[in-house]
């Protein structure tokens, strides 16, 4: 699970306040390709990927891999093609595990890197991960994953990003610069590219607010229902505050709870996403890039006033995923799956009942 804001707003073309009037590029869509490619090679990552002196930070992560995959000779699968998922605020990789199945159930001759980003999962000190070094933003959490992709020696055909992820993902294609190696997909799931601002009525559950309650209880933690007692009292939902339990540990030291995250480097992380602006990767997108938006029916972000017609104007698209609302890939995985499908190539027939299945849950 991953939070996001409610009732957020976008600027279109008006990012830092500087006011910059969204163009549309005749040649867009004659950059973009949607073809599957080879896998490529570790060695065309970036070797720089932003301006920032401070070192990545390493990452925990894991491979779910197709039958095919896991079947195959080494030297075979140094030519997996090669998805990367990347989880929302506050959440973790195993938000993402169980789409991240259906895809290789789905497609078995792929693979699907899961990750923890900086201050999240086992990436995080409270989990017994390294200390990242700040500044903890949207830039160097891309920037984390870029290092540990050339580190695994792995190019991926596509890129996939819920929420905060979806920033991610698309600050990681950002800093290739200006043409990619291989084509690369990049799926943004249920966010927008502009600022976004907290703003308008039904507050509720906003990542804001429950970063900063949480960051009021003071740690170790005494007993989880006085942690739920208190959320649910300051205006959180039960579902909320009942994820937010799941995420407390033993203390180390044997005394209470504490979390399993990094609450200050997660509350600077989200400050970042909501200041970051990436129209103008949609503006002039690295040749071989295509992104495509997928926007949940039941959205918590505000897409009318053009927002998907700029994009789509822009060369990009938005998709509409029925019967869902910000948790995509938890709502309707079938729908997504379905929506995103045609990037992976042809449904193994032989597993298309198991699919089937699958999307009914």
């Amino acid at each position: 699970m991953a939070l996001h804001a409610q009732h957020g707003t976008a600027m279109v073309g008006f990012c830092g306040h500087r006011k910059r009037q969204v163009r549309v590029l005749a040649s867009a869509t004659a950059t973009l390709t949607r073809s599957v490619p080879h896998f490529g090679r570790a060695s065309e990552l970036p070797k720089r990927t932003v301006s920032s002196p401070s070192p990545p930070a390493p990452l925990a992560f894991e491979l779910v891999k197709g039958n095919l995959v896991r079947f195959s000779s080494d030297a075979q699968s140094k030519n997996v093609p090669t998805a990367v998922l990347v989880h929302g605020i506050l959440g973790s990789r195993r938000n993402l595990h169980s789409f991240a199945h259906m895809i290789v159930e789905g497609f078995p001759s792929w693979q699907v890197m899961l990750v923890d980003l900086r201050c999240h999962g086992e990436s995080s000190v409270a989990s017994g991960g390294l200390p990242a070094v700040g500044p903890h933003t949207v830039q160097t959490a891309a920037k984390d994953v870029l290092a540990l992709l050339r580190q695994q020696r792995l190019f991926p055909h596509m890129l996939v990003g819920h929420s905060f992820g979806g920033k991610v993902v698309m600050s990681m294609a950002q800093q290739f610069g200006a043409q990619l190696p291989r084509p690369v997909q990049t799926w943004v799931l249920d966010t927008l590219p502009g600022e976004v601002r907290a703003g308008g009525p039904g507050r509720a559950d906003h990542p804001a607010d429950l970063i900063a309650a949480l960051r009021r209880i003071p740690l170790p933690i005494a007993d989880r229902n006085g942690v739920m007692d208190y959320l649910t009292q300051s205006g959180f939902s039960l579902p909320v505050a009942r994820w937010v339990l799941t995420n407390l540990r033993p203390d180390l030291g044997g005394v209470g709870l504490r979390w399993t995250f990094d609450l200050e480097g997660i509350a600077e992380m989200y400050d970042s996403y909501e200041q970051t602006c990436m129209w103008g990767l949609l503006q002039q997108p690295p040749q071989g890039l295509a992104v495509d938006f997928v926007r949940a029916e039941r959205s918590n972000f505000r897409w009318e006033g053009g927002i998907a017609d700029s994009i789509q104007a822009l060369g990009h698209r938005v998709h509409l995923l029925r019967d869902a609302g910000h948790w995509v890939h938890a709502d309707n995985p079938g729908g997504l799956f379905d929506i995103m499908g045609s990037s992976f190539g042809v449904v193994d027939l032989h597993l298309e009942r198991a699919q089937e299945g699958s999307r009914r849950r």
